[in-house]
């Protein structure tokens, strides 16, 4: 009776050391794979977020709402030009719906992840935000939107001499161009490209001059302070813009290797290849880009054929023109 409980132990005994030996060979993939798993998903990025920085939501909130208080406030003064502040509120609100899709909606995430994204998040917000908001005429309707007080010490301010001399200069065209010029080319070189998305500030940076410059752009284009005499300069801005911006797409979409290589972990966690992601973020500096550009243009130059100062008949002209109408 003692031999029982000795045979019936040696029994576990072997199973356990078998167990000891399969155990780590059966389960030793499994923990591997999982550990590469948690290490891909790190690296993925959320792309379906909502991001709202809060300096980002605060301006633009305390935009939209200046400009609604003053177009209330001109609306309440006058019932005249009631279709063309109209028009101008619903170029604003436009502007600020694309300014929200680029910088707050998951557009934003995805641009960490796909430098695809990140072309079309700067280009919604320099040839479709910028343009629209420049349309509708916001300086003077923020204006309304104060006291006659506060109206009139910010315009006593603005009217001092270097502010005045400032504005004058950077209304210029070419001026106006080469800030923009310079704000595309710069950003897209890869060490200044690679330090904005290495750096929170900096990125912050490189969206500002972007739609600054490219709000400045539009303004001597589109402006208020675009006049007729200045159609001519402002078509040919728009078509050497179209050309160099063009020209920066084709060498994003034709370059044989990766231009920023901080792309590469977050693209293929998506299963995408970096490279072909890259010449497609050029496409969309091309084509799209170069189309805007060029759309522009065409109105500009419409609108300077269309405001053009009629023909004066001459006298015998005009005395066979009444004949034939007697």
């Amino acid at each position: 009776m003692a031999a029982l409980p000795l045979r019936s132990v040696s029994i576990p005994t072997t199973r356990r050391r078998a167990f000891t030996l399969v155990l780590p060979a059966t389960f030793t993939p499994i923990c591997v794979q999982a550990h590469v798993l948690s290490a891909t998903e790190r690296s993925a990025p959320a792309v379906l977020r909502w991001t709202f920085e809060p300096w980002v939501v605060a301006l633009l909130v305390v935009s939209l709402g200046l400009y609604a208080v003053g177009y209330r406030h001109l609306c309440a003064r006058s019932k005249r030009s009631r279709g063309i502040r109209a028009r101008h509120l619903a170029a604003f609100v436009l502007g600020w719906l694309t300014l929200v899709a680029a910088l707050d909606s998951p557009l934003d995430a995805l641009s960490a992840a796909l430098f695809s994204a990140h072309m079309v998040q700067h280009e919604l917000m320099m040839i479709v935000a910028a343009p629209l908001l420049v349309l509708g005429r916001p300086l003077a309707v923020w204006l309304w939107a104060f006291s006659p007080t506060a109206r009139h010490a910010i315009a006593a301010a603005v009217r001092t001499q270097p502010l005045r001399g400032l504005w004058q200069m950077l209304r210029l065209p070419v001026v106006a161009w080469l800030l923009h010029a310079t704000a595309l080319w710069a950003w897209h070189m890869p060490q200044l490209f690679e330090a904005a998305l290495a750096s929170p500030g900096i990125h912050t940076f490189q969206h500002a001059s972007f739609l600054l410059s490219a709000l400045l752009f539009w303004w001597v284009v589109f402006g208020e302070g675009a006049r007729r005499d200045q159609s001519g300069y402002a078509m040919l801005s728009l078509f050497t813009t179209m050309v160099h911006t063009g020209a920066l797409g084709a060498l994003l979409t034709l370059a044989p290797g990766l231009w920023y290589p901080a792309y590469i972990e977050p693209t293929s966690a998506l299963g995408l290849d970096p490279l072909q992601d890259q010449q497609l973020g050029g496409l969309v500096m091309w084509v799209p880009g170069g189309l805007a550009y060029l759309v522009a243009a065409l109105a500009t130059g419409a609108r300077w054929l269309m405001h053009r100062a009629p023909v004066t008949l001459m006298p015998d002209a005009l005395a066979a023109r009444q004949d034939g109408t007697s």
